[in-house]
């Protein structure tokens, strides 16, 4: 870029992108390539020992990707980014690159239930220990640092009950104890159109891209953002030699393609979201709404103030009448679709306890305040009255 971008959606639209592409083409081309040739024995060795830059393979890099990685790390005011096939490709890719035989993780108590299958069943297979504790109340973080931490991992707002996390405090406390604590969000919820994690003091941030970032339900991935040299490693260890978890060229397009439109697409997410949220709020047969645009959510006053632009797209409540309720009220949607995914056009709702968040015991969803009568809501962008009739008729049907 010839010129300092002041906005985000044209940052969105215009990082990164290839400033002398052969043909003059608008759109990144896709280079649906496995390999790529050198010009000469010298060229290829140079290449291998990192003297000299240039694609060898895509599982190590290819030029369609490439830009979506600089794009993101751009949006996410990162030094680089690294790409994934999925966000638990990401996830997983990089906290491989921080733990490791003898080491420590603190992490929230409520986290997508991939992610805490991972930390809970997964990665203590292979000697590294983690520690639950609800990450809102700094003093049980605190109590649950050791010496041998090496990182702590959140979601903010979390996925599925929408706790507020304060990014700037935990940063604080975490690097006062030992700067060398990687502190990882993971910014799905949020977008960077809301959050920019780093900025508040974050060392890392994931995404599953999957979400809001494509957009458009069509696409599996992640991305990791950070310093120029832990990207490096979750590069060449967490990505290439560990997960393999890469993304295709295809799918990069078609997620640079949801890029050019994501401060529009969140914009109108928060707006839906906030008008649903008001009125869940306020009918008779439901019991409790997680929101954090509403004054009574209790992390509302962090969420203002590290939130820019909106509080998100998801809500989560709880219909009157507990699990069973709650599930009948889904099943008499007619516009809302039963679906485990989030961010996507259409609103998609589903039930965590039996669904994404499966892998929790009941004595687990128990202690993260995951109730099992709780549904979410990902707000999509059809019109909001038409969102809100839905969800009317068949909370008359309960």
């Amino acid at each position: 870029m010839k010129t300092k971008i002041k906005g985000f959606g044209t940052l969105a639209i215009h990082a990164g992108n290839l400033e002398n592409e052969t043909f003059g083409a608008l759109a990144t081309p896709i280079y649906q390539s496995s390999t790529f040739y050198f010009d000469s024995c010298e060229t290829g060795g140079r290449r291998f020992a990192g003297e000299e830059n240039g694609f060898i393979y895509t599982r190590l890099g290819n030029p369609t990707t490439s830009v979506l990685e600089r794009k993101v790390a751009a949006l996410e005011n990162a030094d680089d980014a690294v790409a994934f096939g999925s966000g638990m490709g990401a996830i997983t890719a990089c906290l491989w690159s921080i733990a490791a035989l003898g080491k420590h993780i603190v992490a929230d108590e409520a986290l997508y239930g991939c992610t805490f299958a991972f930390l809970n069943h997964g990665i203590t297979r292979y000697g590294v220990s983690v520690t639950f504790v609800d990450t809102s109340d700094l003093q049980a973080v605190r109590q649950a640092l050791r010496p041998n931490t090496c990182c702590l991992y959140i979601e903010t707002p979390a996925n599925p009950n929408l706790k507020i996390e304060d990014i700037e405090e935990l940063s604080k406390l975490v690097h006062s104890y030992n700067k060398d604590i990687m502190f990882v969000v993971d910014n799905t919820f949020a977008t960077p159109c809301l959050t920019r994690p780093l900025d508040l003091g974050a060392d890392v941030v994931v995404h599953s891209a999957t979400k809001y970032l494509n957009g458009h339900g069509d696409v599996i991935a992640g991305f990791v953002c950070g310093r120029q040299d832990f990207i490096n490693e979750v590069r060449m260890f967490g990505l290439k030699d560990m997960t393999g978890a890469v993304l295709d060229p295809f799918a990069a397009f078609l997620i640079l393609r949801g890029l050019k439109t994501l401060e529009l697409r969140v914009q109108r997410h928060c707006e839906n979201a906030m008008q649903i949220a008001e009125f869940l709020d306020g009918h008779r047969k439901v019991a409790k709404v997680y929101f954090p645009g509403l004054k009574s959510h209790p992390g509302h006053e962090i969420a203002a103030k590290q939130m820019h632009g909106g509080f998100g797209g998801i809500i989560s409540f709880e219909v009157r009448g507990g699990k069973e309720a709650g599930m009948r009220f889904v099943n008499e949607l007619k516009l809302i679709t039963i679906a485990v995914s989030l961010g996507d056009a259409e609103t998609l709702i589903e039930h965590p306890a039996s669904m994404t968040h499966s892998t929790y015991s009941p004595e687990e969803l128990n202690a993260a305040g995951i109730s099992e009568g709780l549904v979410r809501l990902s707000v999509g962008l059809e019109n909001a009255v038409d969102i809100i009739d839905d969800l009317d008729q068949a909370l008359r049907r309960v």
